[in-house]
């Protein structure tokens, strides 16, 4: 059946023609796009996920039945009462409820949701031929069968449908129409380019998303190892640092009491006065070492300098302290040259200080010195500290070499670690019989204390 004609013959085609172009809605009005962009953005696993996506979605659908609403006031408006009225109307229900089933049965193509189109697609034919106005519809039918076939079997179903809608418009045409046989084509394969390239460009933006996450991911694993990484070298930073000052002080001080009180117990016996004089001096040994103890807990600062005068008056106190203890076997000198222009950096008088320390003990255990020297130099740009001494001297070698062949000498290795962290030098002078010069000399423009 077709639909009955009125009017003279180029009135109908003028509105067959009419028809076709708003069947397919010509790319440009804002419907189209909008109807378009839904289409791209309800592809599989988009639609759910995007809000914007959601109501691009439904403005799509909205669409359709308008379309379709007004395809059937078109049709009502001008057959009033012709026998096919009510198959018209039938069939129009019947499209708009399976229109309302399609989101119900998903976007894959299961068999269920391509048997739904395929009906959908049919009662639409039927509708066409009864009344062309209904070729507006065909333009969402396009998009539903994009989203739900696979490439190559959309692509003939929009073939199909554009062969369908010409055949349609031409049998209510009084002769040939280049305009109805050239158009929907036309018009069709733009829509549909338009929904494949939106369609992939979708696709590449997910991907650009995956890979966007993925690249967070791996900033974030990155940070997190680095701050593992930063929190390891801390660690075995600081065991480093409190291996030093436990080295320079409680170790030397208890070595120091140690052989205090082997020499007390030597002369117990013939000479008391003598080995009272060593259990005392290696008391005050103690005294001052649990002081150190005191202050290594409370902030790991030497007790000299903790005691205020700076790193001049620590110096000449630890030079006295050493004299004092080596009853007479031992006479250490402390020597200031030149004004410091600001005061010394915290970490570097502290690192000075302990370097003193170091340096002496091994001079009172090793050396059989009777005279050592310290000599602070105050420069422009550094300061240097000199501990001499007069005793056996040695034979000085590479530090990887001694290290390797002897379990001692930790005191060496620590001076240098201190005077390293500052970005200074340590210098030994020494020979068998001319006694020993250590030098640690740091440079003041890298050590600034940044408090």
């Amino acid at each position: 059946m077709v639909e009955h004609r009125s009017g003279s013959p180029d009135a109908e085609t003028a509105e067959a023609a009419g028809s076709t172009a708003e069947a397919f809605a010509i790319p440009g009005s804002a419907a189209e796009a909008s109807r378009i962009a839904g289409s791209a953005a309800e592809g599989p696993g988009t639609a759910g996920s995007d809000p914007d996506a959601r109501w691009l979605a439904l403005l799509m659908h909205a669409a359709f039945f308008l379309l379709l609403g007004a395809s059937l006031t078109r049709f009502l408006m001008r057959h009033p009462g012709e026998d096919r009225t009510p198959w018209i109307i039938a069939l129009s229900i019947t499209l708009a409820v399976l229109y309302l089933l399609g989101p119900v049965l998903g976007s894959r193509p299961t068999p269920r949701r391509l048997t739904w189109l395929a009906v959908l697609v049919v009662v639409w034919m039927v509708l066409v031929v009864l009344a062309p106005s209904f070729a507006w519809c065909a333009v969402p039918l396009f998009y539903t069968g994009l989203r739900i076939l696979p490439p190559r079997a959309a692509l003939a179903l929009v073939a199909l449908l554009t062969v369908f809608v010409v055949a349609a418009q031409l049998r209510l045409a009084d002769g040939f129409d280049p305009n109805l046989v050239l158009a929907p084509p036309a018009v069709a394969a733009v829509a549909t380019a338009v929904f494949v390239h939106m369609q992939r460009q979708a696709v590449r933006q997910r991907e650009l998303a995956t890979r966007q996450r993925e690249l967070i991911d791996d900033l974030l694993r990155t940070r997190r190892e680095l701050a593992a990484t930063e929190r390891r070298e801390g660690t075995l930073a600081e065991r480093q640092r409190l291996s030093m000052e436990i080295h320079d002080t409680l170790a030397q001080g208890l070595s120091s009491q140690q052989m205090l009180l082997q020499a007390a117990d030597r002369t117990w016996s013939a000479d008391p006065d003598a080995a009272r004089r060593h259990v005392r001096t290696a008391t005050g040994i103690a005294e001052r070492n649990l002081a150190e103890a005191r202050r290594f807990v409370h902030d790991l600062a030497p007790a000299d300098l903790a005691e205020g005068g700076g790193l001049e008056a620590a110096l000449h106190a630890l030079a006295a302290r050493e004299s004092a203890q080596a009853e007479g076997a031992l006479t250490v000198h402390c020597h200031v040259e030149g004004t410091p222009h600001a005061p010394l950096p915290d970490r570097v008088q502290s690192a000075l200080l302990r370097i003193a320390q170091g340096a002496l003990a091994n001079v009172r255990e090793h050396s059989g010195a009777s005279a050592a020297g310290l000599t602070l130099t105050h420069l422009d740009d550094r300061v240097v500290l000199d501990i001499g001494d007069n005793g056996r001297g040695f034979t000085a070698e590479p530090e990887g070499v001694r290290g390797a062949r002897t379990v001692r000498g930790h005191g060496l290795p620590a001076m240098r670690a201190r005077v390293g962290q500052l970005g200074g030098t340590l210098t030994i002078e020494s020979a068998p019989g001319e006694g020993t010069v250590l030098s640690a000399e740091v440079l003041l423009t890298t050590t600034e204390d940044p408090t």
